[in-house]
């Protein structure tokens, strides 16, 4: 144990480096805080000597907190909730079932933009979330009652991870179980972008729900050593670009080089260029280039920012003496950190580009956007058609929506500054936005929203119609809300392939809006530049955004503001007292919650279309079943790669022809009140009906057909998804899914687990998974299992007629499939069956995370 006096306090810290046995000046600082969490957790050091020897061994991980948002998060606690009324029907005590870490949920993923443009959107908002959420509300703020460990952020209050990186994150902390012991803050969240809070020296990444459902019971998070891909920044970035630009170069080098199941460490001469918000908005597009995390070592940029949001002068001192004395400190005198793979960007080369039209890391040159997302026969024709009601016309390559959303910008200063001023400069220069473009603007922070306005500049974005809409997820998360009516439906009659610009870090295909063909990430200031142009069919970097009042152009070049005015934007009124007061009454700044009281006494669970008891905790058995055998399964789907959580459980809008929408229809619920599928993830039957639910999805099995199809087999119908799994339920009927590379990429979504788990289906058969939708998968006791290199659907000659018997090991660690094809030929296949540990084994092996927990706290029980 080391000893410290801060301040006139003293304190302790876990002396890690005297249990590590290899140098520590050449370990990365990622790994520096694995090795005291294993230290600190492990009475013989043989964890942390583990994490130094970066051997791929598997070592516990037990974050100082968690992070929830709302959607992932209402499903936990209905989880947590069905498990103590499950206890309690056994006549155990149901406060057993307890959050044993502190835990965060803000609750930001439930407002859609149903108003917009006009001075009340947000104010309309807000009442329209609750009003829709009330049901959900209700039982969060009673979960929040009855699980002492749990602080909620009400609606309105922003974005997850800006709260976290503004005020939750403390960079350094003190141990929940002993008030003198000092460790590194570290934090896992049920949402992929938790990574964003790297970007203030915290390790942290996301996690599927059932992981941190684990966790809050208090099991370890089993890790393994990852590689470290160090991330070399070199160079001066240019005043002409955004973060966002640098972003968007990592996500498309990183994705090409291969990170995923890795660390990503940022260090080099341009490090040090890079403030914490600059960093920040790096890190949080880690899940889309596929790494666990990207640390950002503790320097002075991260004083800096701390006290620059407000955190206390006694604390900042504290961050650095520990850091300082336990080698987390950035040191360049010291021994070169070794690092398993180097890539190098240089700051000073990159320009300003976008990403689309459906992978973030489809980068594209800003100046090459009109000749590579929009389509050759868009152009040719530039098609228009006359919209009724409103006298105007809309044509392909239009921009439909342009929002300027999400954490990943809304958090940076600079961006969003940049932003204020080019709106303010178009607006002297006498431009607006097209009529046809529904525009908005979501901050993650209220601070955001206040220096916008005290700075002059909101009244500049409120002219161009991107008033503040929300402080929340909206767009960037699928809720989007719907067009204006006359617009919308000529799109639906004529089919034009509009487009969504927004600053947002998912574009994947159908996610922003079912109307939108394409969807393009981009900065802040591009999202209101497109907004002004109107379309992705001209050279915005050529031809001009529009006319001023004598008929000159104005070009982008002519509204771009120049650096030292951004500089004195950001130094005179982005300050620090206005972080503390912000944060001073963050449980506060929604009146509809603080009205909104709950009961103390017992749960009641009552008829609902938003919370149901869950089947998977109802079902769970005293005994394990121990089942190794799955026989004659039938294929729901076969699908191809990078399929991601969106394809498998979206998250956007009901509309009335889904399946969801004809069920919530019966329950005499009006389509204006349908919400969202990702608001309704407490309700299994519209968990069900979620499965493979995605416009945009391509099904292998029907070729022809775009959207939620399949076929039934024997028969070879063509039916529903949904209706498919009702048929093959009838019966009785095993299911399989078989995919391509990279399954379950995207959102850290348990629903994408849970809805397939409800179907029935038993097994995912894929070329490679990706890594929290493959643990979401062994949580809900679905098996993860790879073809073996150079194996495939394709090389199978898979077309869903078959059947599969799947045989599991009796210990787990082997797998094969035998194919019984439609011709009465048989084929056997060796599999990769993905556990890579002793933990997912035997979580596997109870059938997943809820009953293994269930079977062992009534073990425990049993035994006192």
């Amino acid at each position: 144990m080391l000893y410290l006096d801060i301040e006139n306090t003293s304190y302790k810290a876990v002396n890690y480096a005297a249990l590590i046995e290899t140098s520590l000046h050449s370990l990365p600082y990622s790994l520096r805080v694995m090795a005291e969490n294993a230290a600190r957790h492990s009475d013989n050091g043989i964890a942390a000597n583990d994490v130094a020897a970066r051997n791929g061994a598997t070592v516990p991980f037990r974050p100082a907190r968690l992070l929830l948002q709302d959607m992932l998060g209402l499903a936990l606690l209905v989880d947590m909730m069905a498990m103590r009324s499950k206890l309690e029907e056994h006549g155990r005590d149901p406060s057993l079932i307890d959050m044993s870490l502190p835990v965060d949920l803000v609750i930001d993923h439930s407002m859609t933009v149903n108003y917009w443009a006009e001075k009340f959107a947000l104010t309309k908002n807000i009442d329209r979330e609750f009003e829709v959420n009330l049901e959900r509300f209700a039982f969060i703020k009673a979960c929040e009652a009855r699980f002492p460990n749990l602080r909620v952020v009400p609606p309105g209050g922003g974005i997850m991870h800006q709260i976290n990186l503004e005020f939750f994150g403390k960079t350094v902390t003190i141990s929940n179980e002993d008030k003198s012991l000092l460790i590194p803050d570290t934090n896992l969240g049920t949402d992929s972008h938790t990574t964003m809070i790297n970007g203030l020296g915290v390790l942290g990444w996301g996690i599927g729900g059932l992981e941190a459902e684990a966790i809050m019971l208090g099991e370890a998070s089993s890790v393994n050593v990852p590689k470290v891909v160090g991330l070399e920044m070199i160079g001066v970035p240019s005043n002409d670009i955004t973060t966002t630009d640098i972003a968007f170069v990592v996500t498309e080098k990183l994705r090409a080089h291969g990170v995923v199941d890795k660390f990503v460490e940022m260090f080099g001469s341009g490090y040090s260029k890079l403030g914490v918000a600059d960093r920040a908005t790096i890190a949080n597009m880690s899940p889309e280039y596929g790494s666990t995390c990207v640390f950002c070592p503790i320097d002075a940029n991260v004083l800096r920012y701390l006290a620059e949001t407000g955190r206390d002068s006694e604390h900042i001192k504290l961050v650095e003496a520990y850091a300082k004395q336990q080698n987390m400190f950035v040191d360049m005198t010291a021994n070169k950190v070794e690092y398993d793979e180097v890539v190098t960007i240089d700051l000073s080369s990159i320009g300003r580009s976008v990403s689309g039209p459906v992978r973030p890391e489809q980068r594209v040159d800003l100046n090459l956007v009109s000749n590579k997302l929009a389509l050759a026969e868009e152009k040719k024709t530039a098609r228009r058609v006359a919209v009724n009601g409103v006298g105007g016309d809309i044509g392909d390559g239009d921009v439909i929506i342009a929002s300027v959303t999400s954490c990943t910008n809304t958090a940076n200063p600079r961006n969003m500054v940049i932003a204020g001023l080019l709106a303010k400069n178009a607006v002297i220069n006498g431009l607006n936005v097209k009529p046809f473009v529904k525009t908005s603007l979501l901050p993650g922070s209220r601070v955001t929203a206040h220096y916008l306005k005290q700075s002059g500049l909101q009244k500049y974005l409120d002219e161009l119609g991107f008033n503040v809409a929300a402080f929340s997820c909206g767009t960037c998360g699928g809720m989007s809300g719907a067009l204006q009516s006359d617009y919308e439906q000529t799109i639906k009659d004529h089919d034009i392939k509009g487009v969504a610009v927004l600053s947002g870090n998912r574009n994947f295909s159908g996610r922003i809006h079912p109307l939108a063909s394409r969807n393009i990430l981009a900065s802040p200031p591009l999202v209101i530049a497109y907004a002004l142009m109107g379309t992705i069919l001209k050279d915005i970097t050529t031809e001009p955004l529009g006319l001023k009042l004598d008929g000159s152009p104005v070009m982008l070049t002519d509204i771009w503001p120049k650096a030292d005015e951004v500089d004195s934007i950001i130094n005179e009124y982005v300050l620090a007292d206005d972080f503390i007061a912000n944060y001073k009454a963050i449980g506060q700044v929604n009146q509809h919650w603080n009205e909104l009281t709950v009961k103390e006494e017992r749960y009641q669970w009552s008829p609902s279309n938003y919370v149901t008891f869950p089947p998977f905790v109802k079902d769970i058995s005293i005994e394990n079943p121990k089942i190794r055998s799955f026989k004659a399964l039938r294929p729901l789907v076969m699908l191809g790669d990078s399929i991601t959580t969106d394809h498998i459980s979206p998250s956007g809008m009901i509309t009335p022809d889904s399946e969801a929408g004809k069920f919530l229809l019966e329950q005499n619920i009006e389509p204006r009140d349908f919400n969202t599928f990702g608001t309704r993830r407490g309700c299994s039957e519209v968990v069900i009906r979620s499965t493979f639910a995605n416009y945009r999805l391509k099904n292998e099995m029907t070729p022809d057909k775009e959207g939620s199809w399949t076929k039934t087999y024997p028969d070879g119908i063509e039916v529903s998804i949904f209706e498919a799994i009702s048929y093959y339920q009838q019966r009785g009927q095993m299911l399989v899914i078989i995919a391509g590379k990279e399954y379950g990429c995207g959102s850290s979504r348990d629903t994408a687990a849970k809805a397939p788990w409800l179907a029935g289906v038993k097994a995912v058969v894929a070329e490679s998974f990706e890594r929290i939708h493959r643990s979401n998968l062994i949580n809900m006791g679905i098996a993860p299992l790879c073809f073996l290199a150079g194996v495939t659907r394709h090389s199978l000659k898979l077309n869903g007629s078959e059947t599969y018997d799947v045989e599991l090991s009796d210990d787990l660690k082997k797998a094969e499939m035998v194919i019984h094809y439609q011709d009465g030929l048989s084929k056997t296949v060796a599999l990769d069956l993905r556990l890579y540990n002793d933990a997912e084994r035997e979580t596997f092996d109870h059938g997943g995370l809820l009953p293994r927990s269930f079977r062992t706290i009534m073990k425990e029980v049993n035994n006192d």
